[in-house]
């Protein structure tokens, strides 16, 4: 479904992503972890077309990401971090925004996609009229995921889906992604930094370091991986103490 092959991306003279390699399976939720500065993000730029890479290619259903760009995001849906809903737009207008670009809708086929991409992110069709900033963290994600579903993409990637929300909100975030892929049989690759939300989300893990691939596995192989940077990553994202003694400051008077 999505083939990453021999990607590699550079800023300047500076290479942030090296020789990257992955093949998503159709229906499959795959996590991209790293390291800070690995590359992750700049991986889901190139995978989404946002950035043309350096040397390689990104493969949607075959379709060349940088030969084919228009093309290839016919079958693309991105969320991003902060949601990115424009501000000055109701929810409504949000989730019809990319929708009405593509093709002509009548009064009754813009209803009848809004109130059914809400239904699918679990928000009432009373939030429709909304402005984005009287809703909450969680609910703006939604509203960001029903935009990305209103354009019936075959592969959703989402940019640090639980970023900034509290345990329960991301809880249910996570519980939204997997419901869609079961629902819908979308692919869906998350960049995530949250060790939790990627346990719960994903069926495969990929990890970046220092802009190279350092592990593609099941989450059982991640979380008992001996990959340089993953198992200290697991064990502090799961830690309930220190392991070290803290010494005491002394008094500076």
């Amino acid at each position: 479904m999505l083939e990453v092959r021999e990607l590699s991306h550079s800023y300047g003279a500076k290479e942030v992503l090296h020789d990257i390699d992955l093949n998503v399976k159709e229906g499959q939720i795959l996590a991209v972890m790293g390291s800070s500065g690995g590359g992750k993000t700049t991986l889901l730029k190139c995978m989404s077309g946002l950035l043309v890479p350096t040397r390689g290619e990104v493969l949607v259903d075959g379709i060349s990401v940088r030969k084919q760009p228009e093309l290839a995001r016919m079958s693309l849906g991105l969320v991003f971090q902060y949601a990115a809903l424009f501000d000055y737009l109701n929810v409504r207008e949000n989730i019809l925004f990319g929708v009405e670009r593509r093709r002509r809708l009548s009064a009754r086929e813009k209803d009848d996609i809004v109130a059914e991409m809400l239904a699918a992110v679990s928000l009432d069709e009373s939030v429709a009229t909304q402005m984005p900033d009287s809703l909450s963290g969680g609910m703006r994600k939604r509203v960001g995921l029903a935009r990305a579903l209103a354009m019936q993409p075959k592969v959703l990637l989402y940019d640090e889906p639980t970023s900034g929300l509290d345990p329960i909100t991301a809880f249910s975030i996570d519980r939204l992604i997997v419901d869609t892929r079961d629902r819908l049989g979308v692919t869906s690759i998350v960049v995530s930094h949250d060790v939790n939300s990627v346990f719960r989300v994903a069926d495969r893990v990929a990890f970046l370091d220092a802009g190279r691939l350092a592990f593609v596995g099941s989450r059982d192989e991640f979380e008992t991986a001996r990959v340089s940077g993953i198992d200290e990553l697991v064990e502090k994202a799961r830690a309930k103490n220190f392991s070290y003694i803290v010494r005491e400051i002394p008094d500076q008077k």
